[in-house]
């Protein structure tokens, strides 16, 4: 049995503006991810090691698929999920819920980030 999540994407109307958000709250760098099917399709991936637990995806700039309001809520796993909170809104987005209990599962945070997209941040403790 696999994981059930095996990539995501954040649909994204600015590629600059999203790169840094991500970029300046995770302390990453997104790489550049080809699309040799379609030219229309832009995408910056988030690193990963396909040897390690979880899902990696990549922030997407295509016609036709604008950012915000869908339905689908992406977690990033966090050690302390307040440490990358503390970046969201200098980072150019906004906290929606403050660190908060979720019981014996840990806590999480929920953020807007530059795109106007919901995001998740979990961790343990």
């Amino acid at each position: 049995m696999s994981n059930p999540v095996g990539w995501f994407e954040i649909y994204i109307d600015n590629k600059e503006r999203a790169k840094k958000f991500y970029e300046t709250v995770f302390k990453i760098e997104l790489e550049q991810l080809g699309d040799p099917s379609d030219s229309n399709v832009d995408m910056l991936a988030f690193p990963s090691d396909m040897e390690k637990y979880g899902a990696s995806g990549a922030l997407v700039k295509m016609s036709g698929f604008p950012a915000g309001g869908n339905s689908t809520l992406v977690y990033f796993s966090c050690d302390d999920c307040a440490i990358e909170a503390a970046r969201v809104e200098d980072a150019g987005g906004k906290i929606q819920r403050e660190k908060m209990s979720i019981g014996d599962y840990g806590f999480i945070v929920l953020a807007f980030d530059s795109e106007g997209n919901m995001f998740g941040l979990h961790s343990m403790q």
